[in-house]
């Protein structure tokens, strides 16, 4: 199942005497350790030997230690170093502040700091709202966590987690021009989360929760939406809703299915899976059946907890039990949000004909998509190495831009739904939906800007946007590329500085 990738890439100086087949003997020697070479470059040759660069992805830090012996192995070869060049895009981090104004002289620091800056705050001391206009509130979000639910690691804490916090925030301007900072407390308690939150928020246009567990999650994200006047959002559950749905619809567009006629099976039951369920039952499947590592949830277990109770009283209205593969039998959709190697072929098998399988978890899927596909119709995956990759870069970064253009308060179930909907259109609306295209790329230029729109559309009117025709997608016809300080029309930026 796994593949050499780009995650656990290393480049390799080794030194070797300088034969003709030298070349030859290096590359095959890494060649039959399984990884894939990227790149072979000469960077020193000498009469007595030659000094080279191998580049190649392996499968695992072993795997790269496998590599290192085979050449080693080799008569008369030597390994100088090994660089692992997932660590060098890291170091120093990955994100720094810039300057959007001249420094050159006593001017621009009179207008940009002392003295002129104090004309500016007494501004915003007059009227507060004046800040959205006047410092980076407009554009910005902060990305908070504690640590405790790492994609892949779990608990690792505030500082472990920093890396993946900078890697979201450069996502963020990168498709979408918000300018994101990693807030890493160093607390998992509940008060002090949203007390620290609460604190920070006058510096922010919105906050994006990140990798807190589940429940404490809910609890955090409920009440910073009632007593902050930002918009809140937590990407591990929402951002992930927004991307299924607007991929199930097109799925269901490819094997000409109704949700409405649909049974659905949704194992895993904790952040994501919490608010996949929220979110498709707004549009009303046949069933929802839910499922976690006790087996299919329902009123009579016993074991559950308040927050499986009210999954339960939401779900699976034909009070199924058992297993998860009792579950997808006779199921026409499967999404999992849980752990890999959960289901097999003849599970698969089971399920309803044309059946959409959604395996989610990553880096292994519930099930392995090759066999997945012996099934079923559409399968899609969280990988980056198969067709239709579920990733919540597609929602999150055009998500944000649209609330921050809109200088959104909150955040609704329709701006969602519109979210979700705009998605699919990149893809629909040009009319190039099928088993292996459901979703767009996430270096689709286009993907930002038109989801952007459709969430300042719906927060600006209240009224879902987009939802199955040209709608969503042709919002993104007008809208500025992504990179650029938001999608909005800019000229309002002049007028506001007009007294």
């Amino acid at each position: 199942m796994p593949v050499p990738g780009p995650g656990y890439s290393i480049t390799v100086r080794v030194e070797a005497p300088p034969s003709a087949t030298a070349a030859g003997d290096l590359t095959t020697a890494v060649g039959r350790t399984g990884a894939v070479i990227t790149a072979f470059d000469v960077v020193e040759s000498h009469a007595d030997r030659i000094v080279v660069d191998i580049t190649c992805n392996s499968l695992s830090a072993d795997h790269a230690d496998d590599i290192t012996e085979a050449l080693e192995a080799l008569p008369g070869a030597r390994v100088r170093k090994v660089s692992d060049r997932t660590f060098l895009v890291h170091l120093g981090g990955k994100i720094e502040v810039s300057s959007k104004v001249a420094l050159a002289n006593r001017d621009d620091l009179s207008r940009a700091y002392t003295p002129g800056v104090a004309r500016v705050c007494t501004a915003i001391v007059k009227n507060p709202e004046d800040a959205r206009r006047l410092t980076v509130k407009r554009s910005s979000v902060a990305v908070l966590t504690d640590g405790s639910a790492v994609l892949g690691l779990g608990n690792i804490g505030p500082e472990a987690s920093l890396p993946v916090m900078e890697g979201k925030a450069a996502l963020f301007k990168k498709f979408a021009g918000v300018n994101a900072w990693p807030v890493c407390l160093d607390t998992q308690d509940t008060e002090e989360i949203i007390r620290a939150a609460e604190l920070i928020a006058p510096a922010y246009g919105g906050i994006n929760l990140e990798d807190i567990a589940a429940p404490r999650c809910f609890e955090i994200e409920a009440r910073l939406r009632e007593r902050l006047n930002i918009p809140v959002f937590h990407d591990d559950q929402h951002g992930t809703a927004i991307v299924v749905l607007g991929a199930l619809r097109n799925a269901l567009r490819v094997v000409d299915k109704d949700l409405s006629d649909c049974r659905v099976v949704v194992c895993g039951v904790g952040a994501a899976g919490s608010a996949i369920i929220r979110l498709l039952r707004q549009k009303s499947p046949a069933d929802i059946v839910a499922v976690d590592v006790d087996g299919i949830v329902h009123d009579a277990r016993g074991d559950t907890d308040e927050h499986l109770r009210a999954i339960a009283a939401e779900t699976n209205a034909e009070g199924r039990t058992g297993t998860l593969a009792d579950a997808v039998r006779g199921s026409d959709v499967f999404i999992g949000v849980s752990a890999p190697n959960l289901l097999s072929a003849e599970d698969v098998a089971t399920m309803n004909d044309d059946a959409i399988v959604f395996a989610l978890a990553n880096p292994d899927p519930e099930v392995d998509p090759l066999e997945a596909r012996k099934h079923a119709a559409v399968v899609a995956t969280g990988r980056s190495d198969y067709p239709n990759q579920i990733n919540n870069v597609l929602a999150f970064p055009g998500f944000f831009r649209g609330l921050l253009d809109a200088h959104a308060h909150e955040i609704t179930d329709e701006m969602m739904l519109a979210a979700a909907n705009a998605i699919a259109d990149v893809v629909d609306s040009n009319d190039r939906v099928n088993a292996s295209f459901i979703v767009p790329s996430v270096f689709d230029s286009t993907v930002s800007p038109t989801v952007a729109e459709a969430v300042r559309r719906v927060a600006v009117s209240g009224e879902e946007a987009g939802g199955g025709g040209s709608q969503g997608g042709a919002a993104g016809s007008s809208a500025a590329p992504a990179g650029v300080p938001g999608f909005a029309d800019m000229g309002d930026m002049e007028a506001e500085a007009e007294f």
